[in-house]
């Protein structure tokens, strides 16, 4: 009955909207350990971290998430409650946003009514507490208390109850004894009105019981107890009066009333109250669990305690010492500044620096590492004490060794997930930066050249380039002295950096653009770009990528640049990049104008990712003239048009997208080329009825470059035919070419299906002329 409700709800309500689920081509890999809120069902606990839930089955300790894949918005969370009455998870927003997951059909619902409110102030829209009597939530915010109807999924009345009517910061409400009780802050005290009142919305029929600033107010069986900012809890009795109970040594972070049992956390004491305040439990800290609580929930035998790096503990009521930490595998943290995934391996850092290249404050954050779909985590403990950790380069022949940039210490090498060197001013090449007394090596970009030599690039010193040979433990610098000679006032720093086969290292900068260093010349040349009159539109670039062409892909702050020809960089006097221009609905405009670019990533086809700040991401065709995807949160499950880093799994055609509210990957389905066609398969093999052939397409994988593919028939009739760079995918061809990768929709040259039969795939190479042929059964 309540879903037939709901439909038509939906059909008539335009603030509630239902989210699409994304889980078909999308993966979240969010982190769910820094924990905001926890309730319960009465089979699961479901703990909210700060934009993701993940939920945990009490009897088969299975555990699910509901991230933005599944329709989440990926906003802040403030609150979560879940209501056994409509079997559905509601969650609360700092931004005023409420949704609902219907479990029986994990649908999630976004009721926007408070977003998009106008006469409340959008700091005044946080969602503190859901209460829910009757089928009815009372909402607290921080302007006053709103009434949601379950059943009919609209809001009813709101109550300002602030002194004259005024917006307040309202923190819970509790029903009890035939009335309505509000805590509040702002001096608002606690107050309450009889809830059989048709007239609520009157500020005048709120009854002020004790001034002050009260987190909460939680109702057990007839008694109902308040706590204040001063840590202190009290019980109201005969509905007037306030007899004060205890003080707690730390400040009180949540109430919750469950199994006619009040839960206290504070940040290192969890305690369980019968109705009449007399104590049943109490959960301290744990030493094996280094971590601070920030909620609790109890059922009949255990404690679930949210904590803010451990995800949550369960401890069973009554034996205090025994602890289970309960989590999802993720990252560390939600924050990811830089990102590095091949080989079907991601890594991921957390340190960043300003945009204008300043440490302060410091981060002091591990490392996260995938390897086989599973993350392994490197604590901050584990890392040597460096701090910012940045840019991420594997060495391409040792895919375990790992060398990350700190912004303060210089680089860390990373070996098989154990942190084992920190190169600094004492043990390698790396330089502090050149203010006297000052002990901090400021690297940041750096990359692997196809050599094996590691470059990377320090700040505020004369000599920011450096090259590492492993092989025989030498470094080299480059100085850059003649594009400056003040390496503190003439460049604050590097954001990328990109090594061509002809010997040139590309260098993004803050003052100097691009940065073009001729190292093998034998003159050490050095250039930049950073002009308006060499249509640069500013003097810092933020991104940078070599494609497939050896073109040089360019990002700024106010848009996208090409260097075409990058072999003419030091002998042309007047050379200069170039803005794409593509026609939009007949109107010749730039590409990317003005927009803050973050990311810039090359795939197999030479099509480009581009990641943004505000926009989203890009993905464009080799040449920028076709926009195959522009994804948003508005149309896909990113938590934020914020952009961070981008890295492109060629292994599996994954798209790791890290923004500053999480990261994800997307299943492009490409992959990179091959050298030779040794490992060239084509799947599913054979091709039953149930396939759907022309959605789900053949995939034939391994390809190299320059490969022509020729389908025929087992009687040598041409069926379809590609070739690299000319049939690319997303062309409209019944075969089509993304990389290492060809996709065929089972259709021949007369734009039909194909019969049942076995099929020849011919590849050859147009450069190297080697050849293989695959067979593929096709059952219809």
């Amino acid at each position: 009955m309540f879903k037939r409700i709901l439909l038509v709800i939906l059909l008539v309500c335009p603030l509630i909207t239902m989210a699409q689920d994304y889980t078909e081509s999308w993966e979240g890999h969010f982190s769910y350990i820094n924990i905001i809120d926890v309730t319960a069902s009465e089979t699961k606990i479901y703990a909210a971290s700060e934009n993701a839930v993940f939920s945990y089955d009490i009897q088969s300790q299975e555990i699910s998430t509901l991230s933005t894949i599944q329709g989440l918005s990926g906003e802040l969370i403030s609150t979560v409650h879940y209501s056994d009455n409509f079997k559905a998870l509601v969650i609360g927003y700092e931004n005023g946003l409420i949704e609902i997951f219907l479990e029986d059909d994990t649908n999630v619902l976004h009721v926007v009514d408070i977003v998009d409110k106008p006469t409340i102030p959008p700091t005044n829209k946080r969602i503190n507490h859901i209460n829910e009597y009757e089928g009815v939530l009372y909402i607290s915010t921080n302007y006053g208390i709103s009434v949601y109807n379950l059943s009919r999924l609209e809001f009813g009345d709101t109550y300002f109850i602030g002194d004259s009517g005024v917006q307040t910061i309202i923190t819970q409400t509790t029903v009890s004894n035939g009335y309505i009780w509000a805590s509040g802050l702002n001096a608002t005290g606690i107050k309450r009105a009889e809830l059989s009142n048709t007239d609520l919305i009157d500020y005048n029929q709120w009854t002020k019981i004790s001034l002050g600033n009260y987190t909460s107010v939680q109702a057990v069986s007839d008694n109902v107890y308040a706590t204040n900012t001063n840590r202190e809890i009290f019980r109201i009795e005969n509905n007037s009066n306030l007899n004060r109970l205890k003080q707690f040594p730390s400040d009180v972070l949540d109430v919750k009333s469950a199994n006619n049992e009040l839960v206290i956390t504070t940040a290192n004491l969890v305690y369980l109250y019968d109705d009449a305040f007399r104590i049943i439990a109490q959960v301290g800290a744990n030493d094996s669990f280094n971590t601070s609580y920030t909620s609790a929930i109890s059922t009949i035998d255990h404690f679930y305690i949210g904590s803010n790096s451990l995800g949550v503990l369960q401890s069973p009521i009554g034996n205090a010492s025994v602890f289970e930490d309960i989590y999802p595998n993720g990252p560390l943290l939600n924050i990811p500044f830089s990102v590095q995934a091949g080989n079907n391996n991601a890594w991921v850092t957390y340190g960043d620096y300003t945009v204008s290249y300043n440490p302060a404050p410091v981060k002091r954050y591990g490392i996260s590492h995938l390897k086989s779909d599973v993350w392994n985590n490197i604590p901050t403990d584990s890392v040597l004490g460096a701090t910012n950790l940045n840019a991420i380069s594997v060495n391409p022949n040792k895919i375990s060794q790992v060398y990350i940039s700190s912004f303060n210490e210089g680089i860390l090498e990373v070996e098989s997930d154990v942190a084992v060197k920190l190169f600094n001013e004492t043990n390698s090449g790396l330089e502090t930066v050149d203010v006297p007394g000052s002990k901090s090596v400021r690297a940041s970009a750096s990359t692997f050249d196809n050599n094996g030599l590691l470059w990377s690039l320090s700040s505020l010193v004369l000599s920011p380039l450096k090259s590492y040979d492993l092989q025989s433990n030498q470094w080299k610098s480059y100085s850059f002295e003649g594009l400056y000679s003040d390496p503190i006032n003439d460049e604050l720093g590097f954001s990328d950096i990109a090594i061509d086969n002809a010997g040139i290292a590309w260098m993004g900068a803050y003052f100097n653009g691009l940065i073009g260093y001729d190292y093998k010349s034998g003159t050490s040349q050095i250039k930049s770009l950073n002009e308006e009159s060499q249509n640069m539109p500013d003097k810092t670039v933020t991104a940078l990528a070599l494609d497939n062409r050896n073109q040089l892909w360019i990002g700024t702050p106010r848009g996208l640049r090409v260097l075409y020809n990058t072999s003419s960089f030091f002998t042309d006097p007047n050379v200069e990049v170039s803005e794409i221009i593509v026609l939009d609905n007949g109107i010749a405009s730039e590409l990317l104008s003005q927009e803050y670019i973050t990311s810039i990533e090359v795939d197999g086809s030479n099509n480009k990712w581009i990641g943004t700040i505000g926009s989203g991401i890009f993905y464009f065709s080799s040449d920028g003239q076709e926009t195959i995807y522009h994804f948003t949160k508005d149309n896909s499950p990113l938590p934020s048009n914020n952009i961070t880093d981008i890295s492109i799994d060629n292994s599996n055609g994954k798209v790791f997208i890290g923004t500053e509210s999480g990261l994800l990957a997307f299943n492009s389905g490409s992959s990179g080329t091959k050298d030779n066609y040794s490992d060239a398969y084509v799947y599913p093999n054979p091709v039953r009825p149930t396939f759907n052939i022309t959605d789900d397409l053949v995939k034939i994988k391994g390809l190299t470059d320059n490969v022509n593919i020729k389908i025929t028939d087992i009687e040598g009739n041409l069926v379809a035919e590609a070739q690299a760079n000319v049939n690319s995918r997303y062309g409209g061809a019944n075969l089509e070419i993304d990389g290492g990768t060809a996709f065929w929709n089972g259709k021949n040259l007369a734009n039909n299906v194909v019969r049942s039969g076995v099929y020849l795939i011919m590849l050859s190479d147009t450069d190297t002329f080697e050849t293989k042929v695959l067979k593929l059964m096709i059952i219809r």
